[in-house]
């Protein structure tokens, strides 16, 4: 398995390939944009969050969905029309209930382990992509959401992770610029934030240096396997469509993941969950001023926040139900824009950016990181709202089990080559 594709160039895919050429192996990358990191990965909220890690297949979840399904501003929106990809995907996800907080642990193990690849990726490679260790900072506006963050805590510490609870005074000091009024936070020192759009073109060049053939523009329209070979197609505007051979495949491919496993004869079911971002531009000092330094999670509204650099703040957040659909709607963005007036008030907002892109989740919230039913396809995808903060981890448990599978190739080639040396031997 020395040659190995990669469909996808979002944060997955070019963490994925990165890891696989740190390994040796000799990686090509597909990616149907111009450039790397051009849908999900392009406008998050920037977190770096295991304190995020709560996992969503939780009954509240599905009473949240049910009350707020009218309402067009809702933080949880979910189209009321059935498919039957969202109705199997949503009975898979109340099959993962009990699971819940198990789940959740897991999470979190994997966050906190995934920081210290990211953080030596980028000082290895020298990225600048706005980090900021300030921590992350849990609001809360009453006690009942107070007292679940309490119980999730618990979970979060079972999977390393340390966090405290604040008092209003103690959030005010945390981070001067919040206005309004709340019952209590919780502060995760060690979460952080950056700009994954700076950060994957970063390792995608980092990635190019260690020898990794990155194929942008390029639309992968079929993926097959024989257990030996993969064979890549993909569309060319002006040509007849090209054909690429391959020991192997990783599918990081954000929500296409389920349409090329179906062509592999894998079940990876996927669902497109959209969420909006706002980034605003601060271009005066009193905005400059204004705007937080500390990272934010509003339990409420599910809002997060970020600030990449000097003049930029991003918001983002909401889960949408709705299919593939990219569409930036104006009644999900008010929202955003609202949040930022009423929390920071000193924010000028003249200048907004909207943007949405399309999670890519699995029903039970656990990312699908392993090998498919052919030995040569495997799967790194499916991360959901934590892309980002897994995305290390999971690319170097990936390439290791590419490296076991390549291993175990090789000595199931050797003993079978002793036994033949071995019979003509004897005879």
């Amino acid at each position: 398995m020395k040659t190995i594709a990669v469909i996808g160039g979002g944060i997955t895919g070019v963490t994925t390939a990165y890891a696989l050429a740190k390994r040796g192996f000799a990686v090509t990358l597909f990616e149907r944009h111009r450039y790397a990191a051009m849908e999900t990965s392009f406008a998050n909220g920037g977190q770096l969050s295991a304190s995020n890690a709560e996992v969503w297949t939780h009954w509240s979840t599905i009473l949240k969905g049910l009350k707020w399904m009218l309402k067009s501003d809702a933080p949880l929106l979910v189209n009321p029309a059935p498919t039957w990809h969202k109705l199997s995907w949503f009975a898979e996800f109340i099959a993962a209930m009990p699971h819940y907080e198990r789940n959740t642990v897991e999470t979190a193990r994997l966050a906190v382990a995934a920081r210290k690849h990211l953080f030596a990726w980028a000082q290895e490679e020298g990225i600048d992509f706005d980090l900021k260790k300030e921590g992350i900072l849990h609001i809360y506006r009453d006690k009942k959401g107070f007292d679940h963050a309490g119980k999730v805590s618990v979970m979060l510490a079972k999977g390393g992770l340390p966090r405290h609870a604040v008092t209003p005074a103690e959030m005010k000091a945390i981070e001067p610029t919040l206005a309004g009024t709340y019952y209590g936070g919780y502060f995760t020192e060690s979460d952080s934030t950056g700009d994954i759009h700076k950060f994957t073109n970063g390792l995608a060049a980092a990635a190019a240096r260690l020898g990794v053939k990155t194929l942008y523009g390029q639309d992968v329209t079929s993926v097959q396997s024989n257990g030996q070979q993969a064979v890549i197609t993909v569309a060319q505007e002006e040509a007849s469509p090209s054909v690429h051979t391959f020991d192997s495949v990783v599918v990081c491919a954000g929500v296409a993941s389920r349409e090329f496993a179906a062509q592999l004869g894998d079940r990876v079911n996927i669902y497109p969950v959209k969420g909006y971002s706002i980034t605003v531009n601060l271009n005066d000092e009193e905005s400059q001023m204004g705007a937080p330094n500390v990272s934010l999670l509003d339990d409420e509204t599910k809002l997060v926040t970020s600030r990449l650099g000097v003049n930029r703040f991003r918001v983002a957040g909401t889960a949408e139900f709705n299919g593939v659909d990219r569409d930036i709607r104006a009644d999900r963005i008010r929202p955003l824009v609202k949040w930022v007036e009423q929390c920071f008030p000193r924010i000028n907002t003249r200048s907004v950016v909207p943007w949405a892109g399309l999670r890519p989740m699995m029903p039970n919230m656990m990312p699908r990181v392993d090998q498919g039913k052919d030995a040569n396809v495997f799967y790194n995808t499916g991360h959901g709202h934590l892309g980002w903060t897994l995305s290390a981890v999971t690319a170097e448990i990936v390439a290791d089990t590419v490296v076991k599978t390549a291993e175990a190739k090789k000595s199931k080639y050797f003993a079978a080559s002793h036994v033949q040396t071995a019979v003509l031997t004897n005879n």
